[in-house]
């Protein structure tokens, strides 16, 4: 860890007591101190390289993945999760969360309730049955699926949801009917009612003042938002310093945690401003270049700097992790054939190198003492049983070598 370029509430410390299998101090020690994990949640969609919903999976990619980041987000879109009412994809979803789990990699499902992939078979309902049929949707994915994933986007660009107007959908004529706020107080409800403990986010695309604004009314209608979900699909061209930090202005004042959730930046050419919809750019071909992924590294890493350094922040999550996923866009970290483009290299190098610490030398005091300060998250002395965690309080903990 470069303790000089990490931000000082992005580290921890904790006094560590080190003793022999007798419970003696063991006193005067050289001893090796590693980072197991990150308590900050750098993500990425894991959708596509899981075997889930027909999909085959992809050992190389996964081994990419699992090499840089420990936050995925799983596909709970509900036209898909139940193309047929009565018969969800449980099963493959369940077997592709406990992939992850079993990495270590925490877990967030995506969406439960968005009027975009929704079940075309809800249409033939009144909205009142709907409704009904919301709520049981997600009182059945957060029961099943607690303790595995506990994290989740409740709803989804609930700014545009009541206006939206490309085709006919069950979501949007329930947001018409009872209105942005019940709707949102109904599902984070359901979602609260089914796992008390998860945390549960509101997500959107629009970052303008109407979403600050149904966050106030929401908030002030009493839903318990965990934490704000905030997208920047960059297929137009990266933010720049100055949004991101009117962004994080703005939506920092609400105290509650921001997550970055679904973050594109492309490494080809970029998406005509004159398109207003990202859906309507639709190309066969997008392919990466030598100069677009050097412009791409240089956004990402610059994107991750400010938003690590922002003590709001809990989590960054790039959408696509390998190109040709959305849109067809080169907007992965890693090409269609798995080479890792400069981008991937440049973040692994902070998450895992200059945010992270390896085979740092730690000596115990006379008394079997080490005081271990690093980046936030769990570590291990090399050859001692026990597990070291710097949160945001200093700790106390004891090893035995």
């Amino acid at each position: 860890m470069n303790i000089m370029t990490t931000p000082a509430h992005r580290i921890g410390e904790s006094l560590v007591r080190v003793v022999d299998k007798n419970g003696n101090p063991v006193a005067d020690k050289e001893l090796v101190l590693n980072q197991k994990s990150h308590q900050f949640l750098f993500g990425s969609g894991a959708f596509d390289f899981l075997e889930y919903e027909g999909k085959k999976g992809d050992p190389e990619r996964l081994e990419k993945w699992l090499a840089l980041l420990n936050y995925g987000t799983l596909p709970f879109y509900w036209g898909r999760y139940e193309p047929e009412e009565g018969y969800p994809e449980y099963e493959s979803l369940m077997e592709a969360a406990k992939i992850l789990r079993a990495n270590n990699v925490t877990i967030k499902g995506h969406p439960l309730c968005w009027h975009t992939v929704c079940a075309d078979w809800l249409m033939k309902y009144p909205d009142e049955v709907i409704m009904d049929k919301q709520l049981a949707r997600i009182n059945r994915e957060v029961t099943a699926f607690k303790g595995v994933i506990d994290i989740w986007d409740v709803i989804n660009e609930v700014v545009i949801m009541p206006v939206f107007d490309k085709y006919d959908n069950a979501v949007t004529r329930l947001c018409k009917r009872y209105g942005q706020v019940e709707l949102v107080k109904e599902v984070f409800a359901a979602a609260k009612a089914a796992n008390p403990d998860g945390m549960f986010l509101i997500n959107d695309f629009n970052t303008s003042p109407k979403y600050e604004e149904l966050l106030e009314k929401c908030l002030d209608a009493g839903v318990e938002i965990s934490a704000i979900g905030i997208q920047s699909h960059q297929h137009q061209g990266y933010w720049g310093t100055e949004k991101l930090y009117d962004v994080l202005k703005r939506f920092s004042r609400f105290g509650l945690p921001i997550h970055f959730t679904e973050n594109t930046l492309v490494s080809g050419s970029l998406i005509p401003e004159y398109i207003e919809d990202l859906n309507d750019w639709q190309v066969e071909d997008w392919p990466t270049t030598i100069a677009g992924e050097e412009r791409q590294a240089k956004e990402w890493e610059e994107m991750y700097r400010i938003l690590f350094a922002d003590p709001n922040i809990k989590a960054i999550t790039g959408w696509d992790f390998a190109d040709g996923a959305w849109l067809n866009a080169p907007s992965g970290l890693v090409t269609v054939d798995n080479r890792c483009k400069p981008a991937y290299d440049k973040l692994l190098s902070l998450v895992k190198g200059e945010w992270w610490t390896k085979d740092q030398p730690v000596t115990t005091n006379s008394d079997g003492i080490v005081k271990v300060t690093g980046t936030k998250g769990t570590y291990e002395i090399k050859g001692c049983e026990g597990v070291i965690t710097l949160g945001d309080d200093p700790s106390t903990a004891t090893v035995v070598l």
